[in-house]
């Protein structure tokens, strides 16, 4: 088992990933990758490793129609009970992007919080965008957010840490592998005497990169972006933003 199918993981840090900030901060973040994608009301979104629906319910209450899949069933079932508490109509599933039927039907997709590059095989990360774009219809966008190497790069820290509302401190120790192939984390959570303890790395990707992967595995065009409300990939970029259109004719 690999770090990232550990439900245990995704438990034990769920406090420090979606704390009350993550989730205000999800408004506006949703309401720009809407604008970049230039979607409409009423727009079919597949929000890819969605986690308990930060960015799906945004969407929602937008008045798009939202589909949320991830494979964490805790996430999953936290994101239904949200949606049912505001009467949302959101489709919550369990499943993993690589093998996800979508047949064509969406409108868009977005990935976001760095949700790619977690495998070991970097051939998974493009079954992961083959799956992204059958799903999608002719014409059909996907926006994925991630911390590029160019950003890394000028933003670097080995290490912070981070106290949260209810006390926990949460330590994370960074650093890189191989020739920037990966990023190499350590976190760790105190709490109330208890010490939790994790060592995960995720791939990480130039623009270049990210855009050729994009455009081999099925993407027409692919448009880079340094935030989500579509400012330049260049110096002052916040995050890699990629666009990705699939053809008109599929």
């Amino acid at each position: 088992m690999t770090w990232h199918e550990d439900d245990s993981f995704w438990g034990d840090f769920y406090p420090a990933m979606y704390h009350k900030g993550r989730w205000e901060d999800a408004i506006d973040e949703a309401t720009q990758v809407a604008g970049l994608l230039g979607l409409s009301r009423g727009d079919r979104i597949l929000d890819i490793c969605c986690g308990p629906g930060r960015h799906a319910l945004n969407f929602a209450r937008m008045g798009f129609q939202v589909v949320g899949i991830d494979r964490t069933a805790t996430y999953v079932e936290i994101g239904r009970r949200r949606a049912t508490e505001e009467g949302l109509e959101v489709e919550f599933i369990q499943d993993d992007v690589r093998v996800f039927r979508g047949d064509g039907r969406y409108d868009a997709s977005v990935s976001m919080y760095t949700s790619f590059g977690y495998f070991e095989n970097p051939d998974e990360d493009r079954r992961y965008l083959e799956s992204v774009c059958r799903a999608l219809k002719p014409g059909g966008r996907l926006a994925i957010d991630l911390s590029g190497k160019e950003v890394l790069a000028r933003v670097f820290r080995d290490r912070n840490w981070t106290e949260l509302e209810d006390d926990t401190v949460f330590l994370e120790e960074r650093g890189i592998e191989g020739d920037w192939e990966r990023i190499h984390n350590r976190w760790v959570l105190i709490r109330e005497g208890t010490r939790i303890e994790r060592r995960f790395s995720i791939r990480i990707y130039s623009g270049s990169e990210l855009k050729s992967l994009m455009l081999e595995s099925g993407f027409e065009t692919v448009d880079l972006y340094g935030t989500l409300d579509g400012k330049p990939y260049d110096l002052a970029a916040r995050r890699l933003v990629a666009v990705g259109r699939r053809g008109a004719n599929g």
